[in-house]
């Protein structure tokens, strides 16, 4: 049994992706934000638990061997359906600034790995994001 939801585990992926380049813009909360809002999984979740399941997520993240908590964390409180989700809101958090980094790439890897999302599926996760944000 997982010791949180599959809401908080989206919520820590988020947080995780938004943090990893220690800066979370303000595209990056807002995308986190608008997930939180419109994704069907987070439809009886309290958007007021948001900034507190962030700090939650935060606080394992300074710790040492966080980043592997988060993701163990993560990986034990998603269904197998829901670690493609996992990845896509991952993805959707690195694309919010239109450009993604090396340590967002680095991350998804090792999030791709830690939620066993196969590449075929990861690659079109990532063209989806890369075609809604497209401005031109």
């Amino acid at each position: 049994m997982s010791t949180i939801s599959p809401q908080h585990a989206l919520i820590y992926i988020m947080v995780t992706m938004s943090a990893v380049d220690r800066a979370m813009s303000d595209n990056e909360l807002q995308e986190i934000g608008n997930i939180v809002k419109t994704l069907p999984i987070f439809s009886d979740f309290s958007e007021e638990k948001l900034i507190p399941v962030a700090r939650e997520c935060a606080s394992i993240l300074q710790e040492d061997g966080g980043l592997d908590a988060v993701f163990g964390l993560a990986k034990d409180a998603l269904p197998h359906h829901l670690r493609e989700t996992g990845y896509a809101v991952a993805v959707e958090v690195a694309s919010a600034d239109m450009s993604v980094k090396a340590e967002e790439l680095r991350l998804l890897q090792m999030l791709r790995e830690a939620l066993g999302v196969d590449k075929l599926t990861a690659a079109a996760i990532e063209r989806g994001a890369r075609a809604r944000h497209m401005t031109e």
